[in-house]
């Protein structure tokens, strides 16, 4: 049991992505020296940042956040849908 229990942990440590995003593309990005996975459909995206963030470093995560949308997915983000914060945020894009 306990051979099973460090395995486990790790495995939970993944980005998971949102129920409605379980059939979406996946893109693994590295910015700045922190990673994060984007899922996008052709209508939503979320976007999660792997690993720990400082305090006073959030606004900036946000914007590196914002700004991988439109590089991964190839479209529009409509900012008006965005939600959440520099560890997680959905939105939804426009594609052309």
């Amino acid at each position: 049991m306990r051979n099973l229990l460090l395995p486990l942990i790790l495995a939970a440590c993944g980005a998971s992505p949102a129920p409605e995003f379980f059939n979406a593309k996946r893109a693994d990005v590295t910015r700045d020296g922190r990673q994060y996975t984007v899922f996008y459909t052709e209508k939503r995206v979320e976007v999660i940042r792997l690993g720990y963030a400082a305090r006073g470093q959030h606004q900036a995560i946000r914007a590196q956040m914002i700004a991988l949308i439109p590089e991964v997915t190839g479209c529009k983000l409509n900012t008006a849908t965005l939600t959440g914060d520099s560890g997680e945020m959905r939105g939804s894009i426009r594609c052309p």
